[in-house]
């Protein structure tokens, strides 16, 4: 089949170089605007641009699809568009295109976590497992029927970041088959019970500050949650310090004292405690609990959150 491609971070390119080497052809890549990226403000292209870029295959930017991209889609020719974290909402004259509409890559098990940041919020909430969903677009948020789903594991101290990869693989492995399923007429649909559907929101940089008074579980997953961004902070003596990973650990004491940090940096919360893994002060570089402790920047007693 003809494919247009819709997406943009690095979430969305092993999908897309899986399709790029299967017998389907893309016939365009459709990804955000470059923009600024980091201290410097560098226009840094998406990463699926650059993919596509590399395989020579016409790229589309729009500020706003809906109002832009109309023309342009219809003139390629494509039997089906295939979303994957493209980042933009998508009008009924832009589903109606293709011979088999869109399909959506999803990179949670819906209907639960519909919206933004899936991935994070399964890390965030404790969730044992998560998945893809390939979904078939429609005008509501993550609404549309079921075509397949891959469901996977969540490790102890795995992040989002991490899941965010495995993610994105599981996508990549699957997406060519149910593309040939569609294809071949082969694909059963299976409603969403929308009664079982919960919404997500945008993440923003405070809710990523550590509250010490929460249970070591809770806090653990919202560290491992929130990373790559905008990552968990707290703040020692004004400073602030961001955690990366942790898990829960034993131990006890005032919400936020650090009981032991020889070795290990453990921290104790409203309910138990918890064991930082890696961590960056202010300023500093991303370490491990061990190199930072090296430097003894915590000691026994410190308390964390002030």
């Amino acid at each position: 089949m003809k494919v247009i491609y819709l997406g943009t971070p690095e979430f969305a390119v092993a999908p897309l170089k899986a399709i790029i080497n299967s017998h389907h052809q893309v016939v365009g890549v459709v990804t955000q605007p470059d923009r600024p990226v980091g201290r410097k403000g560098v226009i840094t292209p998406p990463p699926v641009k650059v993919v596509a870029t590399q395989s020579d295959i016409p790229v589309f930017q729009y500020e706003k699809i809906r109002a832009q991209g109309v023309e342009d889609l219809k003139s390629l020719g494509a039997d089906i568009m295939i979303t994957c974290a493209y980042g933009q909402i998508l009008s009924r004259e832009i589903i109606d295109i293709c011979k088999f509409g869109i399909i959506n890559i999803h990179g949670s098990l819906l209907p639960k976590y519909r919206g933004a940041a899936p991935i994070q919020y399964a890390v965030i909430n404790g969730e044992e497992k998560t998945g893809i969903t390939i979904m078939q677009t429609e005008e509501g948020l993550d609404s549309g029927d079921i075509l397949a789903v891959f469901e996977t594991s969540i490790g102890e101290t795995e992040t989002a970041a991490d899941l965010f990869e495995r993610l994105s693989v599981l996508g990549a492995d699957n997406i060519v088959s149910v593309l040939d399923k569609i294809e071949l007429g082969c694909v059963s649909p299976t409603k969403q019970d929308h009664s079982q559907a919960t919404m997500v929101k945008t993440i923003k940089k405070e809710d990523a500050l550590i509250d010490f008074s929460k249970s070591a579980t809770e806090i653990k997953n919202l560290i491992n949650g929130m990373n790559p961004w905008p990552v968990a902070f707290t703040f020692k003596n004004g400073k602030k310090i961001k955690f990366y990973r942790a898990r829960v650990a034993q131990g006890e004491g005032k919400k936020g004292e650090v009981i032991l940090a020889d070795k290990k940096l453990i921290i104790a919360c409203g309910d138990g405690a918890v064991e930082i893994l890696s961590l960056q002060e202010e300023g500093g570089k991303v370490m491990d609990a061990i190199a930072y402790l090296n430097g003894r920047k915590l000691k026994v007693g410190d308390i964390l959150g002030e």
